[in-house]
């Protein structure tokens, strides 16, 4: 997947830190912190970019990815999301980095203007790493799960290369497979995925939960789900069918 990005380096004290926005972040797409309800909810495009933004944070551990989600498009669910906890901006960090939370609001400030860059994610890689987690999955210890933090209105998710790979195939097959769904063609959310899987839980009750849904963004009169033709001068042409690889199960 081809993404462009905006890349900054703020600084704090003498400590560089190497961040990157999506040029375009999902319009149609909201992230709620599981600290409440984990609940994440966008249309093909928002889940297919959020794939690809999980799977160039598989690859790069020295970068930050910050997606800005609290400002999007209002969705019909918007009362639901205010009662889940309201909607949350996603920050990706690698656990080497150390990045503390608490610096989080201060760098933020610092994200303006941007150098523009575009990377290419490796998907062959990516499904590879996902697949390598899975088999260890029943045997995975705590550094081997996202941990998920929330602080200032920004959903942290803390992992590496096999949790953020497997998220980007887990996105990526509910961006494939949301617009098969029942009733999608209507309006109506579909739940499609989840994430809670590759959570880290603090202690032995309940652990934190991240739902996945997809949702057609209005007017639902112009949404076809994948396979139905499109009248162009009278004459049907079929659409590209979005389907993407789900990683194994445990």
């Amino acid at each position: 997947m081809r993404l462009r990005l905006r890349h900054f380096r703020p600084r704090t004290g003498p400590v560089e830190h190497r961040i990157v926005q999506p040029w375009h972040p999902p319009r149609h797409t909201a992230l709620t912190d599981p600290a409440g309800y984990g609940f994440l909810v966008g249309d093909h495009a928002g889940l297919s970019a959020l794939a690809g933004l999980f799977s160039f944070a598989a690859c790069s551990r020295r970068t930050v990815v910050h997606v800005p989600l609290r400002r999007g498009v209002p969705l019909d669910e918007e009362a639901y999301l205010e009662a889940a906890g309201g909607r949350v901006d996603l920050v990706l960090v690698h656990h080497s980095l150390g990045l503390r939370v608490s610096e989080w609001p201060r760098l933020r400030r610092r994200l303006t203007g941007g150098v523009p860059l575009t990377v290419r994610t490796d998907e062959a890689r990516t499904a590879r790493d996902a697949d390598a987690w899975w088999q260890g999955y029943g045997h995975a210890d705590s550094r081997d799960r996202l941990r998920p933090v929330g602080h200032a209105r920004t959903l942290f998710l803390v992992g590496g290369r096999g949790t953020f790979s497997c998220a980007a195939t887990q996105l990526a097959w509910a961006a494939g497979q949301g617009p098969r769904k029942k009733g999608v063609v209507k309006g109506r959310m579909a739940l499609v995925e989840q994430l809670t899987p590759l959570l880290e839980s603090a202690g032995r009750g309940r652990g934190p939960e991240l739902d996945v849904a997809f949702k057609a963004y209005p007017p639902y009169a112009h949404f076809r789900r994948p396979g139905r033709p499109r009248q162009r001068a009278g004459t049907p042409a079929p659409s590209p069918a979005a389907t993407g690889p789900r990683a194994a199960g445990p």
